[in-house]
């Protein structure tokens, strides 16, 4: 092999490389190895070699060790071809730029690795300078994959319909981290309570990963029982099931490939626990009512806003399911830790239903830019979202003032302590509990899965406490539909008495 005097133009782009970039090269040829590894050790200063392909991909995904910029690798070798170890760097980090070598005869092959994400094929024989041009431009192109992914996942924010604002530190840290472990497979949990954006995280994280061309499937695990859970899940065959008239795929076959995003996972029943963790373990699944396994590509992102550790502790979680799911934690913080967001969210909402509604306002009064920054937001996003669209609907002048947003009643308004005397006669424990429940919907407008949360229930027993005492509200389809039929009937006694 010829070594020749490097172009000026290629002088001067590796002198601009930082030299403590970190290389590897796989080469089984011994003599070639040790060109490139002198070669290269000149220009940078952390130049890994090695023979075996087994043992690059051993290296590459061992997690103590920081990822490689550059991994030039032959595409023939013993252990791992070049095309595995191509596929070990992309899955560590998809920033890592592969370089593959090969004879012409392997071009055909190089054209797949390509579209694998190698960033460049060079073809023995070569000069070594024109090699380290390739390598530099490989590291050059570097960064531009995450920055791509960053923008994707911004466009997929949007898209789940909310709003994705990062001004204070902890929220800047929970998205960096959610940008950070996107570009891998692994499993995500995200955490924080109802309505602090948590879907709008794993759009996030989805929307900068390699699979974003996929699917993103979501599924809220507290809105249906268990039955129709496993069958929305796994899917089910025609007569699994009263009603199953027809072969149904699950979530699981729809997002492989993509994300499937598992929403409230802390409501799952044990039996539900017990099939996700083998899904989870070997991506094999059966649907309801049948006896061939399937398989499944998708990664999983989970959100809940219950604390899994006491849950898990009380036996109410299964500790192996929990530490599949938990291999990254991602905790997002309540809006009344988040001042600072809380004020440019509301900005952003009222710049949204200003343009919606037609109303000529010109932003927030300072007492109402205070209050806002200073409630609690037990709903957080989403209750602040609400908030904002009430008072840009009963603003009358020129800004939103204090008393149009009208969170200082709310403040004050609730059940009061909890600390007080038993009467001397007794205290019915059901109306107590009645005016529990009845006060936790007040403070939560209604939204149950929040009053679940402030009583500390699942949803579930929340939504049973509700229908077994009888109570009601307007907003509720299901109560509405009762109405009308009750109203029906009345019509129809009416007609018949007359």
């Amino acid at each position: 092999m010829k070594r020749s005097v490097a172009h000026p133009a290629s002088a001067e782009l590796l002198f601009a490389r930082p030299s403590q970039a970190r290389i590897l090269v796989v080469e089984d040829d011994g003599a070639l190895r040790a060109a490139l590894a002198e070669t290269l050790s000149q220009r940078w200063s952390d130049v890994r070699v090695l023979g075996d392909g087994a043992a690059a991909v051993d290296l590459i995904a061992n997690v103590a060790n920081p990822p490689f910029d550059v991994v030039l690798s032959d595409l023939r070798l013993p252990g791992a071809d070049g095309v595995q170890v191509l596929r070990a760097a992309r899955e560590r980090d998809r920033r890592t730029g592969v370089v593959l070598m090969g004879a012409f005869a392997e071009v055909e092959t190089a054209v797949e690795a390509m579209r694998l994400g190698a960033r460049d094929f060079i073809e023995k024989p070569f000069d070594l300078p024109q090699l380290e041009l390739r390598l530099a431009r490989a590291m050059e192109h570097q960064g531009l994959p995450e920055k791509v992914g960053e923008l994707r996942g911004e466009r997929r924010a949007r898209l789940c319909g909310g709003q994705l604002v990062a001004e204070s530190e902890a929220m800047q840290a929970a998205v960096d981290l959610a940008r950070r472990v996107a570009p891998s497979r692994s499993t995500v949990l995200i955490t924080g309570e109802t309505g602090s954006g948590k879907e709008i995280v794993a759009g996030l994280i989805h929307g900068a990963s390699p699979r974003s061309r996929g699917p993103f499937v979501k599924v809220n695990c507290a809105a249906l029982p268990e039955t129709l859970l496993e069958s929305e899940l796994f899917g089910h065959e025609r007569g699994a099931f009263t009603g199953a008239d027809r072969q149904r795929r699950g979530r699981f076959e729809e997002a492989s490939g993509g994300t499937l995003f598992l929403d409230e996972i802390g409501d799952v029943s044990p039996t539900t626990q017990v099939k996700l963790l083998r899904v989870l373990q070997d991506q094999e699944f059966y649907r309801l009512g049948g006896s061939q396994s399937l398989r499944t590509d998708a990664r999983v992102v989970a959100a809940t806003n219950r604390d899994l550790d006491h849950a898990v502790a009380s036996g109410g979680f299964r500790e192996d399911l929990y530490f599949r799911l938990n291999v990254i934690d991602i905790h997002l913080p309540p809006l009344r830790e988040r001042p600072v967001d809380a004020i440019a969210l509301a900005q952003s909402y009222l710049d949204e239903f200003v343009g919606k509604l037609g109303r000529p306002l010109q932003g927030f009064s300072e007492p109402a830019l205070a209050a806002i920054a200073a409630h609690s937001w037990p709903g957080n996003v989403r209750e602040l979202r609400n908030t904002v669209e009430r008072a840009v609907l009963m603003a009358e002048g020129s800004r939103v003032e204090l008393a149009d947003l009208s969170i200082a009643e709310r403040a004050t308004a609730g059940p009061g302590p909890l600390c007080f005397e038993l009467p001397p006669g007794g205290v019915s424990l059901e109306e107590v509990e009645k005016k529990l429940v009845v006060a936790a919907l007040q403070r939560s407008d209604f939204v149950q899965k929040e009053a679940a949360r402030l009583i500390q229930v699942s949803p579930r027993k929340l939504n049973y406490m509700i229908q077994r005492m009888g109570i009601t509200h307007p907003s509720w389809r299901r109560n509405r539909l009762v109405e009308e039929v009750e109203e029906d009937s009345e019509k129809d006694a009416e007609a018949r008495s007359g």
